[in-house]
C-alpha cells in the first residue's frame, strides 16, 4: 500500500494560510479548479471539510485550526531540507528576509546593512518589523528569519544565538536641557521628569531598584512602548529618556547623552535564528552581513 501524497501538505498549508481557494491557487501557481480538486482530496484524506462557506468567504474548521501551525512547520522544514546547502547565486537571489528588531536597531544598523545587501544581492529585500515582546514563535513558524535581542528564558531552547555587541543604558535629554550641564548626580537624575519605556520582558538594568537603595525615586510622567518614541518625547520637552547607548545611536542626533549616576549591568545583544535555517546558504550570508554591519557601525566606539 502506498503512503500518503505529501504534496497535499503544501496544498493544505497554502489553503490554511490564505483562507481562500483562489488565493492558495495563486500562491502555488494552480488554477481555481485544480485547487478545488485538491481541496476535495484533502477532505477525503482527513475526513474533515477543513474550509467551509461563511458568507462570501471560507472559514477553517476546528480541525483545520488545530492543524494550521503544525502543517506550516512541516512545510517550512521540507523546504529547508530541499534548498541547496552550500552555495547560492547572490546576484540572482530573489528573496525577502524578515528581521524583527527593537526600534533603534534599524536606524543605527539598517543603512549599512541595506547598502551591503544591495551591492551583493540586488534582488533581495529586507523587511524590518518591530519587536514588542520576547516570544520566539515567529522564528519557529518561519514568519521571521532573524531576530535581535537579549537571550532570556522566553527564548525557545532550540533557537540559535550569536553575540553581536554589548550595550548599556544611558540618560538622554534635549540640547539645552538643565541636566545637560554640571555634574550628574543620582539626586538630579531622580528629581527630573521621566519618560519610561515599558513592555513585556524589558528590564532597564534595575535602575529604579538602585535608586530605591539611595532613598530616591523617579517621577514617571509618561510611558511608551519603544525607545524611538521615548527619544522623540525627550527631544521636544524637558523629559529624560533612559535608553540603550549603542542600540539607539542613530536616534540621538542633536541630543545630550550622559552616563547614568547609578551603576547598571551591561547586556549583550544577540542575533537569533531557528535551527531549520542553519544550513541555508542565503540565510548564512545574511547573518554574516548583519554581524559585519554591527562591527562597522561600532568600530572605534569605546568598549563597555
Amino acid at each position: 500500500m502506498g503512503g500518503p501524497d505529501l504534496n497535499l501538505l503544501f496544498t493544505l498549508d497554502a489553503l490554511l494560510q490564505q483562507g481562500s481557494v483562489a488565493g492558495a491557487g495563486r500562491k502555488l501557481g494552480l488554477s481555481p479548479s485544480a485547487m478545488s480538486r485538491a481541496l476535495a482530496r484533502l477532505r477525503t484524506v482527513t475526513g474533515d471539510p477543513l474550509l467551509v462557506r461563511a458568507g462570501r468567504g471560507l472559514v477553517a474548521t476546528p480541525r483545520a485550526e488545530a492543524m494550521r501551525d503544525e502543517v506550516h512547520r512541516l512545510v517550512e522544514d521540507a523546504r529547508a531540507v530541499l534548498r541547496p546547502a552550500d552555495t547560492v547565486d547572490l546576484y540572482r537571489l530573489d528573496r525577502t528576509f524578515v528581521l524583527r528588531t527593537s526600534d533603534g536597531f534599524a536606524e543605527s544598523i539598517g543603512p549599512l546593512l541595506i547598502q551591503q545587501v544591495a551591492e551583493e544581492a540586488p534582488h533581495v529585500r529586507i523587511r524590518f518589523i518591530r519587536k514588542l515582546d520576547k516570544d520566539s514563535a515567529g522564528l519557529r513558524e518561519g514568519d521571521i528569519d532573524l531576530e535581535t535581542g537579549v537571550v532570556g528564558r522566553a527564548i525557545g531552547p532550540e533557537v540559535r544565538a550569536q553575540s553581536l555587541f554589548v550595550d548599556r543604558y544611558v540618560g538622554v535629554v534635549r540640547a539645552g536641557h538643565p541636566l545637560a550641564k554640571g555634574n550628574m548626580t543620582a539626586e538630579r537624575y531622580a528629581e527630573g521628569r521621566h519618560v519610561l519605556v515599558t513592555r513585556q520582558g524589558l528590564d532597564l538594568g534595575g535602575i529604579d531598584g538602585k535608586l530605591d537603595t539611595l532613598g530616591l525615586a523617579r517621577t514617571i510622567v509618561t510611558t511608551v512602548d519603544g525607545f524611538a518614541a521615548a527619544l522623540a518625547l525627550a527631544k521636544g520637552s524637558d523629559l529624560i529618556a533612559t535608553v540603550p547607548e549603542r542600540h539607539t545611536a542613530g536616534l540621538r542626533g542633536g541630543m545630550t547623552t550622559f552616563t547614568l549616576p547609578v551603576e547598571t549591568e551591561p547586556f549583550t545583544i544577540s542575533l537569533l535564528w531557528h535551527p531549520r535555517m542553519e544550513g541555508d546558504a542565503a540565510h548564512r550570508w545574511l547573518r554574516q552581513l548583519v554581524r559585519q554591519a554591527c562591527e562597522t557601525a561600532f568600530r572605534g566606539t569605546p568598549g563597555i
